[in-house]
């Protein structure tokens, strides 16, 4: 089945994504978006409440000379919904210890670097710092090795951190539903899980080995955690694996079901680029500035409540002016290697950041554009964490 219509029918019919999933046709998925047309897209920004088949139009080819009409249309709908909040969270990395080898990634097994794994004193080091910038929601992030990093130790962090921080997710190794229940059980709120290409044999060739090479598994993660209780979700891709556009409709087609099967549950994109890092292959698929800002505007448009996160893997000026075009969530002051904040500056970074400025200086560029940082948009009181 090429992804062309509403996927009502199918969730309606099937237990789960992977059902649908499987159903997809990706190279006639890629015709679809290809032979949309100018009136294709001027329709999707008309219609009120846009469909799968409106987002194909806007993230096509036909619609790179409508990129100001769509940035008008996204500027307004994020007013209407989110006013001019933005939300600030930073990374708190706690291991690059993995057992998967994965071609991308600085963490990949086969990277003979330093390795670390903070210890409670260390992650207590990291707190004091992130408390002294103002965070209040941070991201645990980890390489993929259960033996050490592992439910148990997720715990521990979580029942460590939540006196200080107000919201705390986790960026992690893909768990089974109990484990997610005893993270929701322990103050958990999200979970953030990318499938990175939704292409099965783009995955096989860039998962060579460990757990995240199984697609299936990976791909249900989501389910799972909202099976368990988890509030957000975070979803995406990692753009430069495959096409962007086939990859981008595949995830709105995810959140879609998701959003459908899970009303209650909220629901966060982000839109990481490949960016350098050891060992690392160079994007077979490069995405320009002016194709990620097509992208995100078309998310905005058909999903107006959707959280858009945007990480410091972006320059300075693109972040700058993403704000005013439907972002709602920015990292600040982001390290990406275990203790980075505090000492550590010999174990290694998951990957290069490029916005290094400090948090401060971030706020007041937020400011400065008429929009309002905010750390802390609610109390765990109120929802009984």
């Amino acid at each position: 089945m090429i992804i062309d219509v509403d996927i009502k029918a199918d969730v309606r019919d099937t237990p789960d994504f992977l059902t649908v999933f499987n159903t997809y046709d990706w190279n006639g998925t890629e015709d679809s978006i290809n032979a949309k047309t100018s009136q294709d897209v001027l329709n999707a920004l008309q219609h009120s409440r846009p469909g799968l088949a409106d987002f194909m139009a806007l993230l096509s080819p036909a619609a790179a000379p409508f990129l100001e009409q769509m940035a008008k249309r996204a500027q307004q709908l994020t007013r209407q919904r989110f006013g001019r909040a933005i939300r600030i969270f930073a990374p708190l990395y706690l291991s690059n210890k993995c057992q998967n080898i994965c071609t991308y990634c600085g963490f990949s097994l086969d990277n003979k670097i330093p390795r670390k794994t903070l210890s409670a004193v260390e992650i207590e080091a990291e707190a004091s710092v992130l408390k002294q910038y103002g965070f209040e929601q941070i991201l645990l992030v980890t390489g993929e090795a259960a033996k050490e990093v592992n439910t148990d130790y997720f715990v521990r962090t979580i029942h460590q951190l939540k006196k200080r921080f107000a919201q705390i997710s986790l960026e992690v190794q893909p768990l089974f539903q109990q484990e997610y229940e005893k993270l929701h059980a322990a103050g958990a709120y999200g979970v953030t899980v990318y499938q990175e290409t939704y292409h099965r044999p783009t995955y096989k060739d860039y998962h060579l080995k460990g757990r995240k090479a199984n697609f299936d598994f990976r791909l249900a993660t989501a389910e799972r955690a909202c099976r368990a209780g988890i509030r957000k979700i975070g979803m995406g891709v990692l753009l430069g694996l495959q096409n962007w556009r086939v990859d981008s409709c595949m995830t709105m087609a995810h959140l879609r079901f998701m959003r459908k099967q899970y009303w209650q549950t909220q629901y966060s994109l982000s839109f990481p680029r490949l960016r350098p890092a050891e060992g690392a292959l160079p994007p077979a698929f490069p995405v320009s500035d002016r194709e990620l800002l097509q992208l995100i505007l078309a998310y905005r448009i058909c999903d107006p409540d959707l959280d858009i996160s945007l990480s410091t893997r972006e320059s300075e000026s693109f972040r700058d002016h993403l704000i005013h075009l439907g972002i709602t969530t920015m990292s600040a002051g982001s390290k990406t290697n275990p203790g980075g904040y505090s000492a550590a500056r010999d174990s290694l970074e998951q990957f290069e950041i490029s916005d290094d400025r400090p948090v401060a200086e971030i706020c007041e560029m937020m400011k400065n554009a008429g929009y309002d940082p905010v750390f802390k948009d609610w109390d765990p009181a109120l929802s009984g964490l």
